[in-house]
């Protein structure tokens, strides 16, 4: 069975092209005229997801080729796509990079491939005339099993400027058409923070911003014809339901998994939260910023974002943090990642030398630093038993950190070992050597490099606390969201005796 779903991917010839500026103003116009957009990006990232969110007041969803696999991709766009008028996929980096740089895995033109989707090309259109039609034609003809459907021009300086465009790119291909643009406009950018954009909220992007860019792509593109492009995709076919977490019927509730989210922590994808409630988790979100006290949960998810530019109001809020030390002395399933390990920390210490305090269930401090400390794909296998499961378990996800974590002068005693999870498969090989100075913490994770192979010791646990900078995507394996779970429903059953 194929279902029919509209669908456009927009991609760029590089990073800061403006793919988000494009993919934002696009859907942000088609919703002015009543259509139900579905949006999705490619690749790794969790700040673009949050300007499609604001752009149609809804969920923006990663498709990952490499962390996902195509199954997943599949399953995740026909059930998250379904009943929308047209769905829109940004990329990610330029069309064909990706996860190797000699292969498409991890890239744009992969995903955009296994979705059968037509491609909208946006090109950085600054300082040029003529030579769009040569980069485009680049592009178009690189990879032939690719339809490069129509080119989308960024910074454009003038009507005029748009009009040379055009004329440039159909002397050479009438059939891939230089479909309009949006014009150079410093005001109103998108805020920036490290790499990329920072997060779209009310303060970074009014919605008075929002509106402008649809404005500019009602004016400057041409939408209906990218419409009819969309609309002539061939159907998308059907994969398994069960790859899917949209698509799963989750079970009797089972556990409540507390999971922190305000300014500080809202990197968290959201096929992964999906999957908890598939495996029966009720999620109870939390500010670690504001609330004085725990809701009444039974595990905590604690997930990334800028614990570093609210360090004084985490620092400040000593009650929540005396609230998840005692909880995780009780034996409560505590899972953090990146932001959240920094959280754990002993402290967190600022570029301006400022040392906050925070949790300090791992006994280390988190540094950040002037440079980035790590960026791309990884592969993890657990080497012992944690609150995930048993030792070798394997799960893909990312890095992508401005900090490194330093060995401290004090030690923490270790919280009480978790509840019981699921029965543990045979143990894994000997872990590698440790990536950073001793700490006194157990490593749990043997770290692959997706690019060089680099191995290295991570994974913090102590008790029933783990700990990672990885960014994990738990498509990558379904079992591992189903053993966090378990072990909150294994500490539910404790609490209650």
């Amino acid at each position: 069975m194929h279902r029919a779903i509209p669908r456009l991917v927009v991609a760029g010839t590089a990073s800061g092209v403006g793919k988000t500026t494009a993919t934002v103003a696009i859907a942000r116009a088609l919703r002015a005229r009543g259509l139900e957009v579905a949006l999705f990006k490619c690749g790794p990232d969790y700040l673009d997801p949050t300007y499609h969110a604001r752009a149609v007041a809804g969920t923006s969803h990663n498709l990952d080729g490499w962390m996902m696999g195509r199954e997943a991709v599949l399953s995740t766009f026909a059930a998250e796509a379904a009943g929308a008028d047209v769905a829109l996929i940004e990329g990610v980096m330029g069309l064909f990079d990706g996860a190797s740089p000699t292969g498409e895995e991890g890239s744009t033109a992969e995903i955009a491939k296994w979705l059968e989707a037509p491609v909208a090309l946006v090109v950085d259109a600054s300082g040029m005339a003529r030579s769009v039609a040569a980069l485009v034609q680049g592009f178009a003809g690189f990879d032939p099993a690719l339809r490069v459907a129509a080119v989308v021009c960024n910074q454009v300086g003038s009507r005029g400027h748009l009009d040379i465009l055009r004329q440039a790119q159909a002397q050479v291909n009438r059939s891939l058409p230089v479909l309009g643009g949006l014009p150079r406009d410093e005001a109103q950018r998108f805020p920036e923070r490290h790499l990329g954009l920072r997060t779209a909220d009310e303060a970074a992007l009014p919605e008075e911003r929002l509106d402008h860019w649809g404005a500019q792509a009602e004016a400057w593109i041409g939408l209906d014809a990218l419409l009819e492009i969309a609309r002539a995709a061939p159907p998308v076919p059907e994969v398994a339901a069960t790859t899917s977490a949209a698509s799963m019927t989750a079970p009797p509730r089972q556990a409540r998994i507390g999971v922190a989210f305000d300014e500080a922590f809202h990197f968290y994808y959201a096929d992964n939260l999906r999957r908890l409630e598939a495996a029966g988790a009720e999620l109870v979100r939390f500010s670690p910023i504001r609330d004085a006290r725990l809701p009444d949960v039974d595990a905590l998810y604690l997930g990334g974002g800028y614990p570093e530019v609210h360090a004084e109001r985490l620092a400040a809020n000593a009650a929540l943090r005396d609230e998840i030390r005692a909880f995780a002395g009780r034996g409560g399933p505590i899972y953090a990642e990146c932001g959240g390990l920094m959280y754990l920390a002993e402290a967190i210490r600022t570029l301006d030398g400022r040392a906050h305090p925070m949790v300090g269930l791992v006994p280390a401090e988190a540094a950040m630093c002037e440079k980035l400390q790590a960026l791309g794909y990884v592969e993890v296998e657990t080497q012992a038993r944690t609150i995930l499961g048993g030792a070798g378990l394997r799960f893909r996800g990312h890095q992508f950190r401005y900090s490194e974590l330093r060995p401290s002068q004090r030690a923490v005693p270790a919280p009480a070992e978790p509840a019981a999870a699921p029965a543990e498969p045979p143990p894994a090989q000997a872990p590698p050597p440790a990536e950073h100075a001793p700490l006194p913490i157990e490593h749990a994770y043997s770290v692959r490099r997706r690019r060089g192979g680099q191995v290295a010791r991570e994974g913090y646990r102590a008790g029933s606390v783990l700990a990672s900078y990885v960014h994990a995507h738990w498509a990558s394996n379904p079992l591992v969201p189903e053993g966090l779970v378990a072990s909150a429903a294994a500490h539910r059953k404790e609490r209650a005796r």
